[in-house]
């Protein structure tokens, strides 16, 4: 199948396709003699791989890391074949979930400040030591 149907039977695009092949999480596809890109079964089963794993929150560079495993996880539930094996994603997926967390911390701070900014800004002390009023409608 061409690239435009290879897309939609993955739910996904045919630039999406080429950016894939581009970060080599799909091997170059077989061309016609007039240069157009044929896709297969495996590859479109492959692409759905990939689209999961990038919806669990693993990114391109994540998956590409591990790019000689995604033929496995066609024929393996995604989730399964995350964990616990050698050569598989567990390292992967235990450095996106630190850096998840790190986001979240980062996020959390961030949403802690705006809304203090956001509570108006706290009275500064005069020299005296006796707190200004703030301003009068």
């Amino acid at each position: 199948m061409r690239i435009g149907e290879a897309a939609d039977a993955a739910g996904t695009t045919p630039r999406a396709l080429r950016l894939y092949e581009a970060r080599g999480l799909l091997p170059p596809p077989a061309r016609t003699p007039s240069g157009q890109r044929e896709y297969g079964v495996a590859e479109v089963a492959r692409v759905r791989v990939i689209r999961s794993l990038l919806a669990l929150g693993l990114t391109l560079e994540d998956i590409r890391r591990r790019a000689h495993r995604l033929d496995t996880l066609v024929q393996e539930q995604p989730s399964a074949s995350c964990t616990g094996r050698t050569g598989g994603f567990s390292d992967v997926v235990a450095d996106r979930l630190a850096a998840l967390d790190a986001e979240i911390t980062r996020l959390t701070h961030l949403r802690q400040s705006l809304a203090a900014a956001a509570s108006g800004p706290s009275p500064a002390p005069h020299e005296d030591g006796v707190t200004a009023p703030g301003p009068q409608p």
